[in-house]
């Protein structure tokens, strides 16, 4: 049913496939595929947002270009390509993805690619800030987004300097409590590789229990058991430091950073639902070219389910067999087109009912679309699919970037 409803009388293979992705110019083809991928999300540009960068593991088996041995943590030793992701958090859409060497999966080798991709956007579709890890807080990444006038928000590794900044901090007052769990703390921090001093929040949370078992070495170097008990112990909390050129306030800052959490199951179900990490080839510009076409189709993919559930983002894994595992049937009469599809999902009412839904949706579009142009009905769909964002009866309008070809 699906290829006669599409225009298709045939399948590419497999073969022919990768031999169509060998011709093509790797720098033609990636400005291609970034192309289509900022089509996706062009209109959005213009709301609030935020940018999430990561670094995602795809471990090699063979002889392929690229495969060098570097950060696995779940087969060491094994070589890997390093998958440099950028994102829309919250809408979970992927801007652009580069495939690297498995030997280059510090940020150094991410921060190109970003400034990059901020240098092909107009200043007033830049995001509010870019989110990363504790990979990220390096002087170099933030003294580059400082000097581009591009917020940022990173984790930082708890160095000896840190530690010092956090027991003098735990030492005095001033804590600003986020929830039941959480509180922090604001200060200020120069580490000897920094140019200059930035802000940092320290964050922290109680252990459980007022009276702990931990191990420590004698002197000896033996480990021995030692109890715990004084409540105001520095041992006592779990702490976490954070970087930023923010000048929000601190429990907004820590609740920016808490939601990046997020972005790591995203990443986590394209590599594993999507097929990040399910192709080889050779060379690494086949690669390159395949996961931009992956991300592209996991946008299309998220759009598409939100469409039906703006509420909520549903993974792959749950989606596809909700909305794709159905038997259709096609009826022609005279120049219409039926499709009758039966679903056996257990969740088979609750689909109609979306499906419906949508149905009427594009009815209603399909009724004034003479009137419209292609990027105005673009934008209607985008309205509805991340209406949960939008303030009511806000609506998303036509953006062409200054920079798009």
């Amino acid at each position: 049913m699906n290829p006669k409803l599409l225009g298709m009388t045939k399948v590419v293979s497999d073969d022919s496939a990768r031999r169509g992705l060998l011709k093509i110019d790797e720098d033609e083809g990636v400005e291609w595929m970034q192309h289509h991928l900022q089509e996706c999300y062009e209109p959005l540009l213009k709301l609030p947002w935020i940018l999430d960068a990561d670094v995602t593991i795809k471990t090699i088996y063979g002889s392929q270009e690229g495969a060098e041995k570097g950060y696995n943590p779940h087969k060491k030793g094994r070589p890997s390509h390093t998958y440099h992701s950028y994102m829309m958090a919250n809408l979970k859409l992927i801007l652009d993805v580069e495939v690297q060497p498995g030997d280059k999966g510090n940020s150094k080798h991410s921060l190109p690619g970003l400034i990059n991709l901020l240098n092909r956007l107009p200043r007033e579709c830049w995001p509010e800030f870019v989110r990363g890890d504790c990979d990220w807080g390096s002087d170099r990444v933030m003294s580059e987004l400082e000097q581009a006038g591009c917020g940022y928000l990173f984790k930082i590794k708890k160095t000896v300097n840190v530690k010092r900044s956090i027991h003098h901090a735990h030492c005095s007052g001033g804590w600003v409590r986020y929830n039941r769990h959480w509180e922090g703390k604001e200060s200020e921090l120069k580490l000897d590789g920094w140019a200059e001093p930035r802000r940092i929040i320290i964050v922290r949370r109680r252990l459980a229990g007022d009276s702990l078992m931990l191990e420590k070495e004698n002197n000896k170097k033996q480990k021995e058991i030692a109890f715990i008990e004084d409540p105001e112990n520095i041992k006592l909390f779990e702490y976490s430091v954070l970087v930023t050129s923010l000048d929000s306030d601190v429990v907004s800052i820590i609740d920016h950073y808490r939601d990046r959490a997020d972005c790591e199951n995203n990443f986590d179900e394209i590599k594993n639902q999507w097929g990040w990490g399910g192709y080889t080839t050779k060379d690494i510009k086949r690669c390159r070219l395949l996961s931009r076409m992956v991300a592209l189709a996991y946008n299309w993919w998220t759009l598409f389910v939100r469409l039906s559930n703006p509420d909520s983002h549903k993974e792959s894994i749950t989606s596809r067999p909700l909305l794709m595992s159905a038997i259709g049937k096609l009826t022609e009469s005279g120049r219409q087109k039926k499709i009758t599809v039966t679903s056996q999902h257990n969740l088979m009412k609750k689909i109609q009912a979306m499906q419906e839904n949508l149905c009427g949706f594009f009815d209603a579009i399909k009724e004034i679309a003479t009137q419209l142009t292609p990027d105005d009905i673009w934008c209607r769909i985008l309205t509805r699919a991340v209406s949960k964002f939008l303030i009511k009866d806000q609506v998303i309008t036509p953006v062409r970037l200054i920079n798009s070809s």
